[in-house]
């Protein structure tokens, strides 16, 4: 029997927001898609994977999957519209010879190899499949102005998962019968046209990443799993720009209004480097100045956030996350209470962490040395990673 995997990457993350892929953020070291990916890798009943994501996504997906060594056929496929659409295009793409689906949500990193491999028999036996577990919480039915309409028995509730998997000839009747609708969930589609769902209910670890305070659960969870395997790493970062007429002052990735900038090769973003040169530094992996030289003009007037982004790229490579970043900003003047947060947003955006994890800090002084008598700016940081 040959099982077509198609795993729905081409969300627009609209809850994650500002414009952050949810696959692509750092979890325990590694993008959140290659949980998934790894594990369909290691099933023993799962023949080829399918990948429906944004076109652009496809290079990087294509490193991702590189590196896991894939031992199965993989494909990338353009996403659609609706989820229901891409799922429909995944379709498109699978093996002639599939007789059954498992279509998985490709936020959703906690899925194991066995537990694949369960839901596929059962499939065998079923035609439809889906994982699930209990409902532990009352759940209230409301209207539109938020008044209580109806209780349910929450014994006959559950919440519902991915991969489902499906008997491919009764996945294709239910698609020919929805006639263009959306569905959020393949099991109603199927349901649709009649076809009964049997659940496996599965500990409740298999979530999925929907706001970025859900890295932190699943990193938790990992760490349960991987045990006495996760390490942690700590690394501190120092730099001092001089200030100068003609220059912008561009603080963690802000332009700030001032008479004066920081001079320096790239845009001279003190803290931005100071944290960059923390992070390499937890990771044993020297320092800015022998990845970005000032001599090269490839990094003449850089923009740091966008080379922070790419320390955090070789930091992921290594397996390395980041549990944590403080930092300071030590100046005179001005003042960057009114920037803090925006900041932050920049570094968490940059990073692919919860905003929770980054502390911004700025000081004074008192007058006193050269940031005192404002002849310049300096920044130091603390990173813990993990890995």
């Amino acid at each position: 029997m040959f099982t077509s995997v198609i795993i729905v990457a081409a969300g627009n993350s609209a809850r994650m927001g500002n414009n952050i892929n949810k696959i692509f953020l750092n979890l325990c070291g590694k993008p959140v898609i290659s949980y998934s990916v790894e594990e369909f890798n290691k099933s023993l009943l799962t023949d080829e994977i399918i990948i429906v994501s944004k076109k652009d996504n496809f290079d990087k997906l294509s490193q991702i999957c590189g590196k896991i060594g894939m031992k199965k056929p993989v494909k990338f496929v353009e996403g659609g519209n609706t989820r229901s659409e891409s799922v429909l295009n995944g379709l498109s793409a699978a093996d002639d010879r599939a007789d059954f689906l498992a279509i998985h949500d490709g936020a959703r990193p906690m899925i194991t190899a066995e537990t694949a491999d369960k839901l596929i028999s059962l499939a065998k036996e079923y035609g439809c499949v889906a994982p699930c577990t209990p409902v532990y919480d009352t759940v209230k039915q409301v209207d539109g102005d938020m008044t209580v309409v109806a209780t349910p028995d929450r014994d006959h509730l559950k919440t519902v998962q991915t991969p489902q998997v499906f008997k491919k000839d009764i996945y294709m009747r239910a698609v020919k019968s929805a006639e263009g609708n959306n569905y959020s969930d393949d099991c109603a589609l199927v349901e649709n046209i009649g076809k009964k769902v049997h659940l496996f209910e599965l500990v409740s670890d298999n979530i999925k990443i929907t706001r970025k305070d859900d890295i932190n659960r699943a990193e938790s969870l990992l760490s349960l799993r991987k045990g006495s395997d996760i390490t942690m790493r700590i690394g501190q970062g120092y730099d001092v720009h001089k200030l100068k007429e003609g220059r912008k002052l561009i603080i963690g990735g802000i332009e700030i209004p001032y008479e004066l900038g920081l001079d320096g090769h790239s845009d001279a973003d003190v803290l931005t480097h100071a944290i960059m040169d923390a992070m390499l530094g937890a990771a044993a992996m020297g320092d800015i100045g022998k990845l970005f030289p000032d001599n090269d003009d490839n990094y003449k007037g850089a923009d740091s956030i966008e080379l922070l982004k790419k320390v955090n790229s070789l930091l992921l490579d290594k397996g390395f996350g980041i549990i944590n970043i403080d930092c300071t900003l030590i100046a005179q003047k001005p003042k960057l209470a009114p920037y803090i947060q925006q900041i932050r947003e920049n570094y968490s955006n940059a990073l692919g962490i919860d905003i929770s994890c980054i502390n911004v800090k700025a000081t004074t002084e008192e007058g006193l040395g050269f940031t005192g008598t404002n002849k310049g700016m300096a920044a130091q940081a603390v990173c813990l990673l993990k890995g």
